[in-house]
């Protein structure tokens, strides 16, 4: 601001100061209370659960914090004949709380697949206008499948059984006594269950078969009876698994044995300990190309091997043996039909092993672009968070899958028969591995409770999958061309409008559980990961935020983080104050609707205005009672004179000329700019969802200034602020949110002159006419 625009906004301060000390008690009488509605930026203490010495106020763990620890010692049997799993476990539970257990909680997620489950009656439903032949089978004739887990025993490290309950899937160890704090308990469970076929059920685990060959493919996870997690938080976790809410696991060390049919390839979570027993000698020569090949994958198992061995079907069998350090979780998949290759990546100062597993049927899109991928989001993400700190990564091709657990993952994307695929084919695997892979930082190492919290692995996820999908174009020319942009589905703001703008009985704040949302894509994955871009971009900006998170990545991980150690440690890392954001997006399902309202003109003038008149007269004042004064004329009202139009402020005003020459020398008046235009800007925001003010002003002469009002601008009043311009060049447009950077839902009064939109039938026409 020149020294002219200070001198003359100061003059009118201080007029305006002077009023409202002498009536501000009238003046608030004339507000809307509605409009001064101060809830949005209110803090969050009675959201936030009380900092305490576990969880500190500023986002961090507390000095007091703890966590469970499961071990497990394995056993598997793959029967691939009957497609069933035997199994036989040891766990040795860790009570690292403060607090004496009475019982123990274990997961059986298989549960959510036995005849009796519960979880086909929670969701009303009615008559559909159509099937297709399998649905109607699979509804109404078919005999449900059981794929519940089945008990066989449980006993304590003496081999004596141990009295348990059932209910659903959860099953309560109750012990002899009390497991006290700082103590451990081992006991054994033998189990078996059949493996549905992941393509008819949409199955997160299981296989597919193949009829042209005979085979399966197996995808295998949750196969086993799981820890609950016991914490400062929820003290036990033991909400029941009905399909939608993830899972909640305590962190700990696994040594797993799976026997499978000797023509078999497989891998899991964990480091190959018989290598040597289970490799061929190309195999092993392969191996260690691969360990050394950061460019491109090295195929370990080839095709035409894979399709000779589709042809085996052996009946002898070879045991893969693993072990796994720090793991929330345990995951494999097998096959005779599996090609494999690997490829380095250097992440820090370690080599991680970038691998993927997929049958001929993935081909050639799986071998052109899977491990490419895994690569790319292991760079992009440890870049963001920390390095990637297991040994492998693999990502497995499975139709219609998506689904992620330490170390390993299962994906989509099948080109057609003839090997022929879309970009919509392309696109889609390609994230979808991104993301998969993704969750090795979100939630495999950065441990939240997906079955309370499904944002906070899947939202945080996405978020991540956006800047990986884009460094994956800038990287990859061959894919994306450089002046292209990676088509993500979800992160920009524009992709989060329509369910913004939805039906709002459809509708629920992102900090829902994921069981009782409507549409959980939008909720768990699109909306969170959009805040968190707009936080990013258009908020906070990329250095603040970005070291943020990375200091939330790095407290929390190998931890058990809530939202609240989220919302706090963002704004402890970076001096920004984001209650009203994360209020406004996370726990409302309000949106964002900002526009320019109105534009009012003005001139200045030493002539009082009617308003000022009356202003006098209703307090028995004068112009000798007041100090000498400036007043700016609206230029459609009847206190304008023409003769004010297109002259400087002080050849209109006596009194501001004379101020100027009592008050600045003759050099500063010299450099002096006068404003010659006056602008009264209205932007009102319909929107509940406050955001930062982004416009861009337009002038006569063809120049544009973008000037961003910081969020705290809606903090006194929630429906509308007015900003005064003075400028020197006339103004003729203006335009809120130019970019579209906010996820602004109506756009259609972000424009001053309101711009004309076309009916949809007259861009019908329009098509037709074209065509």
């Amino acid at each position: 601001m020149n020294r002219f625009k200070y001198c003359f906004a100061s003059l009118l301060f201080l007029f305006g100061a002077v009023v409202m000390a002498q009536e501000e008690g009238d003046v608030k009488e004339e507000r809307d209370p509605g409009h001064y509605n101060q809830s949005k930026f209110k803090q969050l203490y009675e959201e936030f659960s009380s900092p305490n010495t576990y969880r500190s106020a500023s986002g961090a763990p507390g000095p007091d914090y703890y966590q469970q620890q499961a071990d497990y010692v394995m056993d598997i049997y793959l029967d691939d004949k009957n497609a069933k799993i035997n199994g036989e476990e040891t766990i040795t539970y860790h009570n690292n709380s403060p607090d004496d257990l009475e019982f123990l909680w274990v997961q059986l997620d298989q549960n959510v697949r036995a005849k009796d489950s519960k979880s086909p009656l929670r969701n009303g439903n009615g008559v559909n206008i159509a099937y297709t032949a399998g649905n109607f089978a699979e509804t109404y004739i078919n005999e449900p499948f059981d794929g519940g887990f089945n008990i066989e025993s449980v006993k304590d490290d003496s081999g004596k059984p141990l009295s348990y309950t059932i209910n659903q899937t959860m099953m309560r160890i109750n012990i002899a006594e009390p497991l006290k704090s700082g103590e451990k308990i081992s006991f054994s469970i033998k189990w078996w269950y059949n493996i549905p076929d992941h393509t008819v059920n949409r199955a997160r685990s299981g296989y597919e078969y193949f009829p042209k060959d005979g085979n399966r493919a197996y995808v295998i996870a949750q196969f086993f009876p799981r820890m609950a997690v016991y914490s400062d938080v929820e003290g036990w976790q033991n909400h029941q698994f009905w399909g939608s809410g993830e899972f909640a696991l305590p962190f700990g060390n696994y040594d797993v044995s799976i026997t499978v049919p000797a023509d078999h390839v497989l891998d899991a979570t964990g480091v190959l300990q018989n290598r040597d027993d289970v490799f061929s000698k190309d195999m092993m020569k392969r191996y260690k190309q691969a360990k050394k090949s950061y460019d491109k994958p090295v195929v370990i198992v080839t095709q035409e091997e894979a399709e000779a061995a589709e042809k085996g079907f052996a009946t002898d069998t070879k045991t893969w043996k693993f072990k796994a350090t720090n793991v929330r979780d345990y995951g494999f998949a097998t096959s005779r039909k599996f090609i494999w290759d690997m490829q380095a990546v250097k992440i820090g100062s370690k080599d991680v092993m970038a691998v993927s597993l997929y049958p001929k049927e993935g081909n050639p899109l799986w071998e052109e672009q899977s491990t490419k991928a895994v690569a790319q989001t292991l760079k992009t993400y440890s870049k963001h968070t920390f390095d990637y700190p297991y040994h492998k990564a693999i990502s497995v091709h499975a139709k219609n899958q998506g689904m992620e657990y330490p170390m390993i993952c299962w994906n989509y994307g099948r080109p057609n028969e003839d090997g022929t695929y879309s970009d919509r084919t392309k696109y889609g695997m390609i994230s979808v591995i991104i993301h998969e892979v993704g969750h090795n930082f979100f939630p495999m190492i950065v441990n939240s409770d997906e079955r309370q919290w499904g944002w906070m692995d899947e939202g945080l996820d996405t978020f991540m999958q956006y800047l990986a999908e884009q460094d994956f174009g800038k990287n990859n020319p061959e894919v994306i061309a450089p002046n292209e942009k990676y088509p993500s589905r979800r992160g920009e703001p524009s992709k989060i409008v329509p369910y913004m703008s939805g039906d709002q009985s459809f509708i629920s704040p992102i900090m829902s559980n994921p069981e009782n949302v409507y549409q959980l894509g939008p909720n768990a994955y699109g909306k969170p990961a959009t805040a968190l871009n707009i936080l990013r971009e258009t908020v906070m900006g990329e250095e603040l935020f970005d070291h943020a998170f990375k200091t939330y990545a790095q407290r929390w991980m190998f931890k058990h983080p809530t939202p609240e150690d989220f919302f706090r440690t963002m704004e402890d890392a970076s001096a920004v104050d984001l209650d009203w954001y994360w209020r406004g997006w996370f726990y409302t399902t309000d949106y964002v609707d900002i526009g320019v309202k109105g534009v009012k003109k003005y001139y200045v003038s030493n002539k009082p205005t009617k308003e000022m008149e009356k202003y006098m007269a209703d307090r028995n004042l004068t112009e000798a009672d007041l100090p000498p004064l400036v007043y700016l004329a609206e230029e459609d009202s009847e206190d304008f004179a023409p003769e004010l139009k297109g002259k400087s402020p002080t050849e209109t005003s006596q009194n501001l000329k004379e101020f100027m020459m009592d008050n600045m020398t003759e050099a500063e008046r010299a450099q002096v700019e006068e404003p010659k235009y006056f602008y009264e800007i209205t932007f009102d925001k319909p929107g509940g969802i406050p955001m930062p003010l982004i416009v861009e002003y337009t002038y006569a002469d063809g120049t544009t200034e973008s000037v961003t009002y910081p969020p705290e601008i809606w903090r006194k009043n929630d429906a509308e602020v007015k900003r005064v311009m003075a400028t020197e060049k006339e103004l003729v447009g203006i335009v809120v949110d130019p970019k579209l950077e906010t996820a602004d839902i109506d756009t259609t009064n972000n424009s001053w002159p309101k711009k004309e939109e076309k009916s949809d039938f007259d861009k019908f026409k329009e098509n037709i006419k074209g065509k």
